[in-house]
């Protein structure tokens, strides 16, 4: 039994290990990636993991309309491999829709109905109840009591850390679901909404795409492609949010706003704010 075991695993072929070689970071041209060697971006957090292993998400390029692996580069875990919180990603978006949200509904008063001069009966001798205007809210075709009145907004700030978690939860779901893509720059050969198009179809991106660059000058050729793509999005790295991630199917990050996206939450996800905060709190001694 044992000689046929060894006999066996004999027969099996290996594949050749793989090479994983590091270059620097310093320059900004990635090398070309041959079939025994695979480029990874290694880089040096100043809040380096501690428990978990970097994320490595293949470099993607779009001055074609096939696919290229330009490299690998990694992810820090703490920002793109959190456990994803859905209760905090409900709360950004109830906060995002409300944000903005301005209620314009609008009911009149007593003094503001049409009508009811004068008082509509005497106040003694008839035995009724005593009114002085026929337009009061305990008449029909009156004015209303605590009704809405226009311009009402409903505003409020989600605590700060409430939205630096609903960041990393969503950033986390859509690199679990293979939503969320890395590509070297934003710069496309031809202009035409067409070669853009058939770039997200042959990649199936999904029907809705958001791209994410770390400043907010694009280049030419994608700001005027997309612009006939309504479901084509171009956004700068510090307008991310949690409700136009998850609005848009797919997200494509540069590799400049997925770094810069990490210097910033990294930043503030191990600041003590406790001593700028105090000024705010209430002493109850």
């Amino acid at each position: 039994m044992a000689s046929a075991l060894i006999n066996a695993l004999k027969k099996i072929y290996i594949s050749p290990i793989v090479t994983i070689r590091a270059y620097s970071t310093a320059t900004n041209t990635l090398p070309a990636a041959s079939n025994n060697f695979v480029e990874v971006n290694k880089k040096e957090w100043k809040f380096p993991p501690t428990y978990t292993k970097p994320r490595e998400v293949w470099i993607e390029n779009l001055d074609s309309i096939e696919e290229k692996k330009l490299g690998l580069c990694e992810l820090h875990p703490l920002v793109y491999a959190t456990v994803p919180r859905i209760d905090i990603i409900h709360r950004n978006v109830i906060w995002q829709r409300k944000y903005r949200w301005v209620s314009w509904a609008h009911t009149k008063t007593r003094a503001e109905v049409r009508g009811g001069g004068k008082k509509p009966w005497p106040q003694k001798g008839l035995g009724r109840a005593r009114h002085g205007s026929i337009r009061s809210p305990l008449f029909r075709g009156g004015g209303v009591a605590h009704g809405p009145r226009s311009g009402k907004t409903h505003f409020f700030m989600l605590p700060f850390h409430l939205r630096i978690y609903g960041l990393t939860s969503t950033l986390s779901a859509k690199l679990a679901q293979d939503d969320l893509h890395i590509v070297k720059d934003l710069d496309l050969p031809s202009d035409e909404p067409d070669y853009l198009s058939d770039l997200i179809e042959s990649r199936n991106w999904g029907p809705s795409v958001l791209i994410v660059d770390d400043s907010d000058l694009a280049p030419r050729n994608i700001t005027a492609a997309s612009d006939a793509l309504p479901h084509v999005n171009i956004m700068p790295v510090y307008g991310l949010n949690v409700y136009s991630m998850l609005k848009h199917d797919t997200l494509v990050l540069t590799l400049s706003a997925a770094e810069k996206i990490e210097e910033r939450i990294l930043h503030h996800l191990h600041s003590i704010t406790n001593d700028k905060q105090g000024e705010f709190k209430l002493s109850q001694v």
